[in-house]
């Protein structure tokens, strides 16, 4: 089966919906955050302090290009991810793309209280998470498939994916 690659924004349900479909779909599992920070021994949002988002985004491309296999895994994207033209061209050209959309009221209920999202650092609402939405929607909406998550549990995303697949 051709890889299957869940992007979207932060508290979409990627890495929720990611462990799920691997099980159900007897693939192997690649959470992209989680890889960089065990290679870097450090959380995404100490690397963003140390280092800066530039420094992260260019870690997050590298390691998608050295772990996406163009068949039989699931991998999770972090939120942002797919914004570089170079990974974007190479999960649409190596996987099937998905992409959980969700309203920013949504996210911001699912991520109010998780003090570990770099790009909400002190800026904690819903106008914040609308504007990285609207920044970011063009890209996502390269996607192969979209499926909206709101209102949805994780066995309903799941079995929405399955059937688009």
């Amino acid at each position: 089966m051709k890889t299957i690659i869940l992007t979207g924004m932060m508290g979409a349900g990627k890495t929720s919906a990611a462990k799920l479909l691997a099980q159900k779909l007897n693939l192997k599992l690649f959470d992209i955050d989680q890889i960089i920070e065990n290679n870097a021994k450090s959380s995404i949002s100490e690397i963003f302090q140390k280092y800066g988002e530039n420094y992260f985004r260019e870690l997050e491309k590298k390691t998608i290009l050295q772990t996406v296999k163009p068949e039989n895994m699931v991998a999770a994207l972090g939120g942002g991810a797919f914004e570089n033209p170079e990974t974007q061209e190479f999960l649409l050209n190596n996987s099937t793309v998905i992409y959980l959309k969700t309203q920013p009221e949504t996210i911001y209920e699912r991520i109010k209280t998780d003090l570990t999202r770099p790009l909400l650092k002190n800026n904690m609402n819903i106008e914040k998470i609308r504007s990285i939405i609207n920044e970011r929607e063009k890209n996502y909406q390269k996607a192969t498939f979209t499926i909206a998550t709101d209102k949805k549990n994780i066995e309903q995303v799941v079995s929405e994916i399955i059937g688009v697949l």
